[in-house]
């Protein structure tokens, strides 16, 4: 066995372990799966699933709201069984083969395959999505100054399928159909399982990745192995969730999240009351408090996928350039043009001892998302006769909001790594994608606020939509700034509970 670790610890690329180069690509994939289908579902959902109805917009809000927090809340469960049960590659796998199949099935012509799709990457992604970031850490020793800088590289895995799919799976809808664009999104997925396959195979990964247990992992319940039921269990809780998302009107998703909200808060107050050192308490809070930071700007941040799209169809001069689906795809264009630049800023101010502690990296990234929506919200100044604003308001707010993710995201998922203790970090890392899920919930509120009503076949007027999105834009950003400004007070107190983590 130590063989085998020590071969694997030998093994570099660009000065990185290479197994870190075969998460890269099976994760670049599956984000192109992700993204790719996620560019298309808000647009596809107003004209084609909820068309018929006056209120499709508020449907889309709801049901893209319940999606998107239904993905994220999965990784919390997908995590905990991981780390307890399946170990990381099993968890992946198992999350890989779901969300290809929801692929796949979103494909199909169908109301109710429509939403059985949709649970099935929901549950999925609670297996894939937590793992593969967990197995990122866990290629290096703790205490590595090179931690950092592989994650941002693995982050770049993320926004390079994230930059791609919006428009390869963008042109397939506009030529053939949006269930074209779905199922290319499905072959994505196919790709990231084979890469992350390729990566066991050449043992790049030593013994990473196993069950914690061997023998839980084989222990029988009513006569069949864990490691059989649950599989089993993951795939029969599709219909379920199918039937809760379809039931958009009642909105049952809502209440479950406040739930498994409240769940999540008193296991980690367990956890953190149990913790028998004080410094070891101070760093889970602090990662705590970091993820509650990521949930305000992703709540701003997810507005991409839905609002932002639909102002982009509505009343974006998009004419020549591009489609309001591939619009999609210019945050990660500005992530892959900027991930390098700001890593070597990193390096360079730490050199010189320069560089911020994480409070006021996040501060700042809430800053910045205040501005990019500020920059939306004066557009209607420069609206023409028709109520359509330049592009180049819609590009400089993603150019912006882009800076302030690179800001916070990849620096605060290495520092979760980090702050919490060992046993739990796949669990963290769940929790650390909770802020998304609780984001999703911003963004259907704000999705709800600022829904257009209309009947099919009635045009939208352009005119009539750009005061009602302006103005949003503009709350949008007074709040944005207003939680950066309190970050950054507060910021000199938090480094205190940081501790030795910077």
């Amino acid at each position: 066995m130590s063989k085998s670790i020590n071969s694997t610890e030998e093994q570099l690329l660009f000065g990185h372990p290479k197994g870190l180069f075969y998460l890269f690509f099976a994760e670049l994939w599956e984000r192109f799966s992700f993204y790719g289908m996620r560019a298309l579902l808000t647009l596809y959902m107003v004209e084609k699933i909820f068309k018929a109805i006056a209120e499709r917009d508020t449907a889309t809000a709801v049901v893209y709201a319940s999606y998107g927090s239904l993905v994220y809340a999965s990784t919390v469960i997908g995590g905990q069984i991981s780390d307890k049960i399946l170990g990381m590659r099993a968890s992946i796998f198992l999350g890989g083969i779901l969300m290809a199949l929801g692929h796949f099935v979103l494909a199909v012509e169908n109301d109710i395959a429509f939403f059985l799709a949709l649970a099935l990457i929901v549950v999925g992604n609670g297996f894939f999505k937590p793992n593969i970031s967990t197995f990122v850490g866990s290629l290096y020793k703790e205490g590595d100054v090179r931690k950092d800088s592989g994650f941002t590289i693995f982050y770049m895995g993320i926004n390079i399928g994230g930059m791609v799919a919006p428009f390869l799976c963008g042109l397939l809808a506009i030529k053939y159909g949006y269930h074209y664009g779905f199922g290319l999104a499905g072959i994505g997925m196919l790709a990231g399982l084979f890469a992350f396959w390729r990566g066991i195979k050449t043992n790049v990964f030593g013994d990473k990745g196993m069950p914690p247990s061997k023998e839980v992992y084989e222990k029988k319940i009513l006569g069949i192995p864990q490691k059989t039921l649950i599989p089993i269990i993951a795939f029969l809780c599709a219909p379920g969730i199918a039937w809760l998302l379809a039931s958009w009107k009642a909105n049952y998703v809502s209440g479950i999240f406040k739930f498994i909200g409240v769940a999540v808060l008193v296991y980690l107050a367990y956890i953190i009351y149990n913790l028998k050192t004080s410094e070891a308490r101070k760093k889970l809070i602090m990662a705590v408090l970091i993820t509650f930071f990521m949930t305000l700007f992703w709540g701003f941040h997810e507005l991409s996928g839905s609002v932002i799209t639909l102002f982009a169809s509505r009343n974006v001069d998009l004419d020549g350039i591009m489609t309001a689906s591939q619009t999609n795809g210019l945050n990660s264009m500005f992530i892959i043009i900027l991930a390098i630049p700001i890593s070597l800023l990193w390096g360079f101010l730490s050199k010189n001892k320069m560089n911020p502690r994480t409070p006021y990296k996040f501060g700042l990234g809430l800053l910045l998302a205040g501005a990019s929506f500020y920059i939306l919200s004066i557009s209607g100044a420069s609206a023409d006769e028709n109520g359509m604003v330049p592009f180049y308001y819609l590009f400089a707010m993603y150019l912006i909001i882009s800076i302030g993710e690179l800001f916070m995201s990849p620096v605060g998922l290495s520092k979760i790594t980090d702050l919490s203790p060992k046993n739990i970090v796949a669990f963290m890392m769940g929790v650390w994608f909770l802020s998304s899920a609780f984001a999703f919930q911003i963004v259907g509120f704000i999705s709800e606020q600022l829904a257009i009503e209309n009947v099919e076949g009635q045009i939208i007027n352009p005119l009539d939509t750009l005061t009602i999105y302006t103005d949003g834009f503009h709350l949008i950003a007074l709040y944005a700034i207003g939680a950066g400004s309190i970050v950054l007070l507060f910021s000199p107190l938090m480094k205190k509970l940081l501790g030795n983590v910077h």
